[in-house]
């Protein structure tokens, strides 16, 4: 059975890891408590991060669809987020490039955190996300 060691800044307290697996019949994942699940396909790793510690370098060059919004803020409220988030990790800082509704929408509702697929970069992959 694989195992998953998770190295997070000292300002996260006990973040939910999940890995997660493309045959998931609904795309949802466990969102309570801290339990670690692993998937014998491997997978990206799914983490639950506060709002707070996700960079959105795009935001000032995006505009959200205030409708998409609203409808997603809807569904999450109801079912929960059904879509992880991509977050690029470069050196413990945690960078958003997609998932801009979902983020948007995760705020105006109030909550902390969000579900995010975590992919590794160094700062050559960040500046190269950012031209």
């Amino acid at each position: 059975m694989a195992s998953f060691l998770l190295q997070v800044p000292s300002t996260l307290r006990n973040p939910s890891v999940f890995a997660s697996s493309s045959s998931s019949s609904n795309g949802s994942f466990p969102t309570s408590g801290n339990q670690t699940s692993q998937s014998g396909k491997g997978g990206p790793l799914v983490i639950e991060l506060p709002l707070n510690q996700i960079r959105r370098p795009l935001m000032r060059t995006r505009t959200n669809d205030p409708h998409k919004v609203q409808e997603l803020m809807d569904s999450i409220a109801q079912i929960g987020l059904q879509v992880p988030i991509d977050v690029l990790e470069v050196d413990g800082a945690y960078y958003g490039f997609s998932g801009c509704h979902r983020f948007e929408a995760h705020q105006r509702l109030g909550l902390p955190t969000i579900r995010c697929k975590i992919r590794r970069g160094t700062k050559e992959t960040l500046r190269h996300h950012l031209r």
